[in-house]
């Protein structure tokens, strides 16, 4: 299908500068978990990373709405750049929560939590930048994405388990099972991504 409709480059140079800019973002907040020496200062790097993908999704957007013809359908178009969006917006909510609760320490899950959205991310990276070529290995990297947010969603469930287990004090509770719900949103979002990647193989097959 893509051989035979004339194709607009540049919906596919947005979608690769849209799938790098959330790697950013992913790679800050994995080094904030992980070394959290100055966590107001990655937060605020990670927000002008989300101001960057808003800029370039209201940039598809703006040419969504002038183009005639499109490399792939147009709802296809809208809904992916949306789920990128919706990654890099909960990844900054993640970052977001952990300043503004005082997080004295990140916890082990958060940082396995952190590598996970990370990970996630990288593959998306990877499938954005098959598109306009050769669709096939797509599928592959979607099933890698889902066993990813199975991990994470693994690993948050015990984390919360845990949490109630262990934790005296309900404040840290509810600070810490917010902060883990919504490092697990995040890889959420990333399968979202997923499945409208799939969903376009399957159309253009």
């Amino acid at each position: 299908m893509f051989g035979l409709i004339p194709k607009d480059e540049q919906y596919f140079v947005m979608f690769r500068e849209m799938s790098h800019n959330i790697v950013v973002g992913a790679e800050l907040l994995k080094d904030m978990l992980d070394n959290f020496t100055d966590p107001a200062q990655s937060q605020r790097k990670i927000k002008d990373i989300e101001h960057k993908g808003d800029t370039i999704t209201h940039d598809i957007i703006k040419k969504l709405n002038k183009s005639f013809i499109t490399p792939f359908d147009r709802e296809d178009i809208y809904a992916l750049s949306g789920a990128l969006d919706d990654i890099l917006d909960l990844i900054d909510a993640c970052a977001a929560r952990i300043v503004m609760y005082n997080v004295e320490k990140p916890t082990p899950e958060s940082k396995e939590l952190g590598f996970l959205i990370l990970k996630a991310c990288q593959t998306i990276d990877k499938t954005v930048a098959l598109l306009g070529g050769k669709l096939e290995p797509i599928s592959a990297y979607c099933i890698e994405v889902n066993a990813l947010e199975n991990e994470a969603d693994r690993v948050s469930r015990e984390a919360i388990s845990r949490l109630f287990d262990e934790e005296k004090d309900p404040i840290q509770l509810i600070k810490w099972k917010e902060i883990y719900e919504t490092l697990e949103t995040a890889t959420d979002k990333c399968e979202d991504a997923a499945n409208i990647l799939e969903s376009v193989v399957v159309k253009n097959a």
